[in-house]
């Protein structure tokens, strides 16, 4: 039988952490967490910044949850949402699992349909980004300008292998340090503080003490997903401003042919490298991503 040690856990009382670790000055805004129908059974959480109407929304990637934002949603200081994919954080899982981009999309734009009072910027990372790829392209009329974080449609399971190793690892954990210590193994370049607080704000301890990441709570969906059609295509007609922001540094899943087919399908796009960033560019360079989101989010 496991020791049981519970770990205090204040949702909204890390902020002070973020705040320390890029030496931000500004205060925190109200934060909340929402949910929202997408049909008659299930939920889809987030957060909301800010007591104004939000200006755009924010997506993350796959075994992600929308903490990942936090420093990004302080050093931009403007009201938004961060949603959490369906069978991620706080959201109901979809019927299709955790990847069913297409599903995923519907239920994001039912969600957005309650949250914003207009079209906004959506900013997508990884597995969000393709799914803001596929909502811009199935409901324009919810938004304005599309970001997408460090993922194409050509990213395929050899270039994210590193990624999927890590998702796909143990089901669960003895405790929490045998969680931190793969997560650290993995992002050697992440601070502890950092990736202790992504913890806790992605895992769960069960009754018996053992840690298990939220994304993996949920049975595996036995349904078929509905088939995602060429996000390529889609990509191509797309008529809004699209932006991609490439992360330059070891861990992107993102290479030159995507980046040059990325431009055939959009020619309007704007692609934009991030410098010495991984993959989650929110992570590692956070205020360069935030400065990035007010200079495209329009």
């Amino acid at each position: 039988m496991h020791n049981v040690t519970h770990f205090p856990y204040d949702e909204f009382g890390l902020f002070h952490e973020n705040l320390a670790e890029w030496d931000l000055d500004v205060t925190v805004p109200p934060v909340r967490r929402f949910f929202v129908a997408v049909d008659g059974l299930r939920q889809v959480s987030g957060l909301q910044w800010g007591d104004g109407t939000p200006e755009l929304a924010l997506l993350h990637g796959g075994a992600q949850n929308a903490h990942t934002f936090d420093t990004v949603a302080l050093a931009l200081a403007r009201a938004l949402v961060a949603l959490d994919l369906p069978g991620h954080g706080h959201s109901d899982p979809s019927p299709f699992g955790g990847a069913a981009v297409m599903a995923h999309a519907s239920d994001m734009g039912r969600a957005l349909e309650q949250l914003l009072d207009g079209p906004r910027p959506l900013v997508g990372m990884s597995l969000g980004g393709l799914v803001a790829l596929a909502l811009a392209h199935e409901r324009p009329e919810l938004i304005t300008s599309l970001v997408m974080i460090d993922i194409t449609p050509g990213v395929n399971a050899d270039k994210s292998k590193h990624i999927t190793d890590f998702v796909n690892g143990p089901a669960s954990f003895e405790d929490f340090d045998a969680l931190l210590e793969r997560t650290i193994a993995h992002n050697p370049t992440r601070s502890v503080s950092s990736l202790r607080r992504g913890i806790l704000h992605n895992a769960l301890q069960r009754p018996d003490g053992t840690w298990v990441w939220r994304h993996q709570q949920h049975p595996r969906s036995e349904l078929v997903a509905p088939p995602v059609a060429d996000l390529w295509d889609m990509l191509a007609e797309v008529r809004m401003p699209v932006t991609l922001l490439r992360a330059m540094g070891p861990g992107s899943v993102v290479d030159d042919e995507d980046v040059a087919e990325f431009l055939r399908r959009c020619p309007h796009a704007t692609v934009v490298p991030v410098a010495g960033s991984g993959h989650s560019i929110q992570g590692d360079a956070p205020l360069a991503l935030a400065a990035l989101l007010r200079r495209f989010c329009v």
